[in-house]
């Protein structure tokens, strides 16, 4: 049984829905140079990236917060919802990173969005860095590889925590940090030419960014000694495609070195004993100081926040033929498993292994942070009637229920989203992940107009109850 205090919440992030990327001081971001539909064509070539010029960026608009908050806070607040994770974009505080004092016009944003918040009893829990950074950083540091990053964004966030030490009191510190290892640019605002240095590269920039977390860390706990800040990472319990010992090998590895490699990092503040043997195999060397692992282990995470979407499937290499799309990983085709229209599996089962597999390693709360599904969907009649959700939600809910019950000590459930948003993985609008449908497409043409969907009071219903009605 969920306690009484559980936080029923939503999820967003800034480039995804905020817009206004140039307006009152805000600099350009690395997500800002992201494009639309043709986004998964260039992720991984940041250089291609950074020198086309593309027609369309749609984190420019997005669905417009910046200017609909006050209606788009009233929604969530007739939602009941306990809680909004969402995220500050740091080129709204510091356009560039390397100022001296904070964009006073960004600051007074938040200030606005957080007092709304609390006057609707609404928690916020607060992203420091949700897959950007400032672009400056990118160009005149290579982002998350130069460790000249951690101080400012220390910097960054003391000016955040003293600024808000009365408004928040859950914060994270990275969006998914674990990806940073496949996605140095998306994750870090890193780059190389040379693609076999991305895993260097990556997990440099992780090392960088736990040392800057754990930093954070400290600062938080000093500035709001009431308050709680997390680790994010992207989880998905990865499963062996036989009972074959080297399928069951290959899913443990993938899943430990992709995965837990970084919670073990901001969570136990420590490298995992199999570090020397996976880097001697990748054939990497990263810069670590041993003030560096002091700090690490002296301030870790107080919880552990995790994106939900999928399970993955790993077999030996010579099995590994048809595979799937994923959240940042992808894995075999699952048999017992229905699929999205993107190629993501639908597992609810999954996210009850993966709370329990997570709580025995680390004993440490869970708060769900991002949990949802893009579907295509047309407005009729003013709303949509997306059963689809629903079914998917509440099979999802079912089973952070039973890990409840399992024991596993959870904080909330937040559902990702409560607006349709422009897609991180895939750049478009019409993968639609809301609660409320946006009347915007894939170009940004729209009224932008707010639809409640079905899956919105059906949510509403299960916050009323605690979780105790689903149907």
């Amino acid at each position: 049984m969920l306690s009484n205090n559980f936080l029923w919440g939503v999820a967003t992030a800034a480039n995804q829905i905020e817009g206004a990327y140039d307006i009152d001081g805000k600099g350009l971001s690395t997500a800002d140079v992201l494009p639309g539909n043709v986004r998964k064509k260039y992720i991984f070539s940041p250089n291609v990236l950074l020198k086309h010029k593309f027609s369309y960026y749609p984190s420019y608009k997005a669905i417009d917060f910046y200017d609909h908050y006050e209606s788009d806070i009233k929604l969530m607040k007739e939602l009941g919802i306990k809680s909004y994770r969402m995220s500050i974009a740091w080129t709204r505080i510091y356009p560039k990173g390397i100022e001296e004092q904070p964009n006073e016009k960004g600051l007074e944003f938040y200030d606005k969005i957080f007092d709304l918040l609390n006057q609707a009893n609404i928690q916020p829990m607060v992203t420091l860095s949700h897959f950007e950074m400032p672009l400056y950083l990118t160009e005149k540091y290579n982002g998350w590889a130069n460790k000249k990053v951690i101080n400012l964004f220390e910097k960054y966030a003391k000016t955040v925590f003293l600024r808000y030490k009365d408004k928040v009191k859950y914060w994270l510190t990275f969006n998914e940090v674990n990806s940073v290892t496949a996605m140095p640019f998306h994750s870090g605002g890193a780059i190389t030419d040379d693609k076999s240095q991305i895993t260097q590269l990556g997990y440099q920039c992780l090392h960088n960014q736990a040392v800057a977390a754990a930093k954070v860390n400290k600062l938080c706990h000093e500035i709001i000694p009431d308050a709680k800040i997390g680790c994010m990472i992207q989880y998905s319990p990865v499963y062996p495609y036989s009972c074959h010992p080297d399928d069951v090998w290959a899913a443990q590895n993938f899943e430990r070195t992709r995965e837990t490699f970084a919670t073990d990092l901001f969570v136990r503040g420590e490298y995992p004993f199999y570090t020397k043997r996976l880097f001697d195999q990748l054939n990497i060397k990263i810069s670590t100081t041993p003030d560096e692992l002091k700090i690490l282990k002296e301030h870790p995470a107080d919880f552990i926040a995790i994106s939900y979407y999928m399970s993955l499937t790993m077999a030996r290499k010579d099995f590994m033929s048809q595979t799937t799309e994923g959240n940042i990983f992808s894995g075999l085709k699952n048999p017992n498993l229905q699929s999205t229209k993107w190629g993501w599996q639908i597992d609810p089962k999954g996210l009850r292994i993966a709370l329990n597999q997570l709580f025995d390693k680390y004993q440490k709360p869970i708060c769900i942070v991002e949990n949802g599904i893009g579907m295509k969907e047309k407005l009729v009649n003013g709303t949509v009637n997306d059963q689809g959700r629903i079914s998917y939600l509440r099979s999802h809910i079912k089973a952070l229920e039973e890990a409840s019950d399992d024991g596993v000590k959870l904080m909330g459930y937040y559902v990702w989203s409560i607006f349709d948003l422009v897609s991180n993985s895939t750049g478009e609008m019409s993968k639609r992940y809301g609660l409320v449908y946006v009347d915007v497409d894939d170009d940004g043409k729209g009224t932008f107009n707010r639809y409640k969907k079905a899956s919105f009071n059906w949510y509403k219903n299960v916050i009323k109850t605690n979780g105790k009605e689903l149907e």
